[in-house]
């Protein structure tokens, strides 16, 4: 055999040695992180459950892991956010079961959703970010507001001895990998759902409980209020220093199932307190009218604001105006209100509406904006019925078409807030820290 076939062969059993050890690493990187992990969970889980209960547990787990993990995860969520009084006992653990089961038999969709997975290792050289599949610069001032609150928090727990901290990882650089599942930069509220889900992902990474708002708030004022689910209001605070300026949870998801959600997406490119009172009463009390009448008041105040300021902040344009128009026409026509709007820092309209008028109001919108005949799917998110339009509506809206005027609607409806994500096959980043190429 000639020496060049003799070197090509030793090369390639080279190159295979290398290649198995390298997934040997990777794997053992992996189980420690695992196990880390493990015993995390296990440690909080021995503080927050007495015996009894603890006991409770590990025999569901024998039966029915998968209720036994999503009770777990309560737990440990609960305890970090720090809304354990003591120990749990097995009447308590009773409740907590009756009440995730009540949760997970509502199998509740979420449509709009950023997924964010961070990883620490003594490999990693630097602290690095990637956002919706790009690198971005950890450097940012926001950015880095969050990470070194979250780890002076986590230091901090460490000295005082608290449970839960995996004091290693202190030291390493952490890889960051995030992804939303809707437009970034386009009025939607992405960087308050990119913030939130950062702070609670490097929380739990860390180890880190207790009131999270206040750090999320630094990195994106709206992302205070993205860190609970359901109804929240951002506590305005009296502090010179902003420290007591928090979100608060007003009501649930659950509180009002009835309610929905329309996201009309013209393009994806890149208050007063008595109103706020007002508005707290009107979900609590499930009053849509109120709601509605205070939702619109408060975005048409915000834009004239803008529209006040020198020189003047445009955010709306002619499709938005025309979105207005719409509303107030279909609520005229039935002589009460049925939808509102509202619009945030860009021209994508978010409307509000009850279940049963999703269905005609979504076929308005579709009938005065036509999409494109060849184009993708309109309605995206929860699935909406088919309706007919009486050719009175249409007349008594009397608006000029405006083709391709919506790209699409998203049909979505209040929400949860931050949670950890168990599958392993979601996570964004490999074991190597690195984002994966499909997940």
């Amino acid at each position: 055999m000639a020496d060049d076939e003799l070197e090509a062969i030793r090369r390639q059993r080279m190159a295979e040695l290398q290649a198995k050890h390298g997934d040997s690493s990777n794997n053992q990187q992996a189980e420690e992180a695992k196990q880390r992990e493990t015993d995390m969970r296990n440690s909080i889980l021995a503080q927050v459950l007495d015996q009894s209960a603890r006991a409770r547990l590990s025999n569901l787990a024998l039966v029915k892991p998968e209720k036994a993990n999503a009770v777990e995860n309560y737990l440990i969520q609960m305890a970090r956010f720090g809304k354990l009084g003591g120990k749990i006992s097995e009447s308590g653990l009773i409740e907590i079961l009756e009440k995730v089961s009540q949760q997970t038999d509502k199998k509740t969709t979420v449509t709009l959703k950023t997924t964010t997975t961070v990883a620490t290792s003594r490999s990693f050289q630097e602290d690095r970010i990637w956002l919706n599949g790009k690198e971005e610069d950890i450097n940012h001032p926001r950015l880095q507001s969050c990470l070194r609150e979250i780890r002076r928090l986590a230091r901090k727990r460490r000295n005082d001895g608290g449970p839960g901290v995996d004091s290693t990882g202190l030291s390493h650089k952490v890889h960051i990998c995030s992804v939303n599942n809707f437009p970034t930069a386009a009025g939607l509220a992405s960087s308050a759902a990119g913030f939130a889900c950062l702070v609670y992902t490097l929380a739990q990474v860390y180890g880190v409980e207790g009131e999270l708002s206040g750090i999320a708030r630094q990195g994106s004022g709206s992302a205070c209020r993205s860190m609970y689910g359901g109804f929240v209001q951002w506590i305005m605070g009296q502090k010179d220093d902003g420290k007591d300026s928090l979100a608060q949870q007003v009501e649930p998801e659950t509180h009002w199932p009835e309610l929905r959600i329309l996201v009309l997406v013209h393009r994806a490119e890149s208050v007063v307190p008595s109103r706020m009172v007002e508005m707290t009463e009107a979900v609590r009390r499930k009053d849509f009218a109120a709601f509605a009448e205070l939702t619109m008041k408060d975005s048409n105040q915000f834009h004239a604001t803008c529209l006040d300021t020198y020189p003047p902040i445009f955010y709306l344009n002619s499709v938005s105006q025309q979105v207005i128009s719409l509303v107030h026409r279909f609520n005229r026509h039935y002589g009460e209100t049925r939808v509102a709007y509202t619009f945030d820092a860009g021209p994508n309209a978010v409307i509000f509406t009850l279940q049963q008028h999703v269905p005609e109001f979504a076929q308005v919108v579709q009938h005065f904006f036509p999409p494109e005949t060849n184009g993708g799917q309109f309605i995206k998110g929860l699935p909406v019925d088919h309706a007919a339009l009486s050719e009175e509506l249409k007349q008594t809206i009397g608006l000029e078409p405006i083709p391709k005027g919506i790209s699409y609607i998203i049909s979505t409806k209040v929400g949860p807030g931050p949670c950890a994500v168990q599958d392993l096959a979601q996570h964004l980043l490999g074991s190597d820290g690195l984002p994966k190429t499909t997940v």
